[in-house]
């Protein structure tokens, strides 16, 4: 059964796992019981994972074909505790080589590489999603440039893994801006979030395309991106999507940020 493709939030730094950083209302809550639901919400389960997290970027498209990468702990200033979180997944090399003759053969220059761990754009969401860690998962770096045009293509070109049982996933943030936080920010927040979820999830494929690519004409982009890191795994997903539009399947407000997840297919 053809698997879809997901745009997950993966929070910030290691907050599912900080009794001391749950915040008002326990402010990730929602989006740690989304990212519980996402496997279940499944009407088959994946043979595999292939991730493309905002916290890789390489000179050229690479795949970690590693057979059980360790952990890197990307983030800076948290309890100590949180340096000793696990999610040992099994890597997926053939996954990855498979990925990568996929860009190959679409024109794409693709490396390969066994020996850096998962950041946590990886491991932290996943370890929600999945606690028993029991899918072999491998991992897709950004390329640096950072083009929205380019990351569709990479995703349309990776298709054929979701015909093969293999969950595509992007993770990073609809809205990442470190220096902005608060109510103040909401509504500029918000009118970003609305122009990007018109434009995923747009009928017309070569329209969504477009759209998408043209994603700094939205309302407040760079208000919401000052980098585009985190949103570009959103490019991914969405060209590995094929035809298929989005469904909008996770909208919260964090620190004042208007946070969205998108399921294709």
């Amino acid at each position: 059964m053809r698997q879809p493709t997901f745009f997950i939030p993966h929070g910030g730094g290691p907050c599912f796992f900080m009794e001391e950083n749950r915040g008002p209302a326990d402010m990730w809550v929602p989006m740690a019981e989304f990212l519980a639901r996402l496997i279940p919400s499944l009407a088959e389960r994946p043979r595999a994972i292939l991730i493309v997290s905002g916290h890789w970027e390489e000179p050229r498209f690479t795949v970690h074909d590693g057979t059980q990468p360790p952990l890197l702990y990307d983030y800076y200033g948290f309890p100590e505790h949180t340096y000793r979180l696990r999610w040992d997944a099994p890597g997926a090399p053939e996954v990855a080589h498979r990925a990568a003759a996929l860009l190959e053969e679409a024109g794409f220059a693709t490396g390969r590489e066994g020996a850096r761990g998962w950041d946590h754009g990886v491991f932290i969401p996943l370890k929600v999603a999945l606690p028993d860690a029991d899918i072999p998962t491998a991992q897709l770096s950004l390329r640096r440039g950072l083009d929205p045009a380019e990351h569709l293509a990479v995703g349309r070109a990776l298709q054929p893994l979701r015909d093969e049982g293999v969950l595509i996933l992007g993770s990073g943030m609809s809205f990442h801006n470190l220096r902005v936080r608060g109510p103040q920010v909401t509504p500029y927040a918000d009118a970003f979030d609305a122009a990007l979820t018109a434009a995923v999830t747009e009928p017309d494929p070569a329209l969504r395309a477009e759209r998408i690519a043209a994603w700094e004409t939205f309302p407040n982009a760079r208000i919401a991106h000052p980098e585009e890191d985190h949103l570009l795994p959103l490019m991914i997903a969405a060209g590995a999507g094929g035809d298929d539009p989005a469904r909008h399947v996770f909208r919260d407000h964090v620190l004042g940020w208007t946070i969205s997840g998108y399921r294709f297919g």
